[in-house]
């Protein structure tokens, strides 16, 4: 990570090709969504992709209130999912919580929910397994399908999209039992394209030798949700979800895949979402500032 960042200045107008893109709120982790939706907008920001404990603290009407009136859209809410549990009261709970979180995602006004499926029964996120740990991989994967299957009558009743993303190999343990936007294309496929789409995280998927032939196929689909960014940096932090880095200050090539996403038609947002703990220790403004100011470098020219 470049530790020798320049002093960014706060930008009041939103140029053109700044209206699509959205401050996720995890990258200003420690800030309150009036004070992240404050910020996006100063920086020139088109949206905002909140997460759900933000939404949460405040209540969703409230919460869409607050997107509003910064003069913001909500491009998606942060996170359903983890949808593994095997025993009864396990899934019921999941279901329970995912429907919750479609209607927060209704009520903040957009149409995406991303899931993050979840990880194997009795994994510990970043940590070693439980004695009753389930490796039955394919079986997992089967009772993440069961249960998107479960909620799609319920999303689509609310005009929500089911949103899947694939996590870098890393997490499969603990996070996500889905790897490939493949693997997840596959999942979508037998739905409608309004019903369950994909996110294309490059963060997650610039390592995937197949990664052009799937984001074409996604395009085809019309299963492109959202397009998140951030970089891969080296070395991993002690706890590697929070790894993420600035765009340009790391190894992912977003001139290809960017026009990989556009060749595939997407026009929607593109998300900035960076877990770091020395990002989040800075001043909130700043942040947003730089975030904008790498989007418009890397991004934005290859649309």
């Amino acid at each position: 990570m470049n530790v020798s960042e320049p002093q960014v200045t706060r930008v009041t107008q939103t140029s053109d090709r700044s209206g699509r893109a959205s401050l996720n709120t995890a990258t200003v982790k420690h800030a309150s969504l009036a004070e992240a939706c404050e910020a996006a907008a100063t920086a020139g920001f088109g949206a905002v992709g909140p997460w759900r404990d933000l939404v949460q603290d405040v209540g969703a009407p409230q919460a869409a209130r607050i997107i509003a009136d910064a003069g913001l859209r909500a491009s998606s809410l942060c996170r359903g999912g983890f949808l593994t549990a095997a025993d009864d009261a396990g899934i019921r709970a999941a279901l329970d919580d995912n429907k919750l979180a479609i209607e927060e995602a209704a009520t903040i006004g957009t149409s995406e929910l991303v899931f993050v499926v979840g990880g194997l029964v009795g994994s510990t996120p970043g940590g070693a397994p439980t004695s009753g740990v389930d490796r039955d991989l394919v079986a997992t994967r089967g009772r993440v399908a069961d249960r998107i299957a479960d909620l799609v009558p319920f999303a689509a009743e609310h005009g929500v999209r089911i949103v899947l993303e694939p996590l870098h190999p890393i997490f499969a343990a603990d996070r996500a039992v889905i790897s490939t936007l493949a693997q997840a294309l596959d999942l979508a496929a037998p739905f409608a394209a309004s019903e369950v789409g994909v996110v294309v995280d490059t963060y997650h998927v610039w390592w995937d030798p197949s990664l052009r032939k799937s984001i074409a196929r996604a395009g085809r689909e019309d299963r492109i949700a959202s397009y998140q960014v951030c970089d891969w940096v080296l070395p991993l932090a002690a706890e590697p979800l929070n790894s993420r880095g600035h765009v340009g200050d790391g190894y992912i090539d977003f001139a290809t895949i960017t026009g990989w996403v556009r060749d595939a038609g997407y026009v929607g947002d593109i998300e900035t979402e960076i877990f770091n703990e020395e990002i989040w220790s800075r001043p909130t403004w700043q942040t947003a500032a730089t975030v904008l100011t790498r989007y418009e470098k890397h991004v934005a020219p290859h649309l």
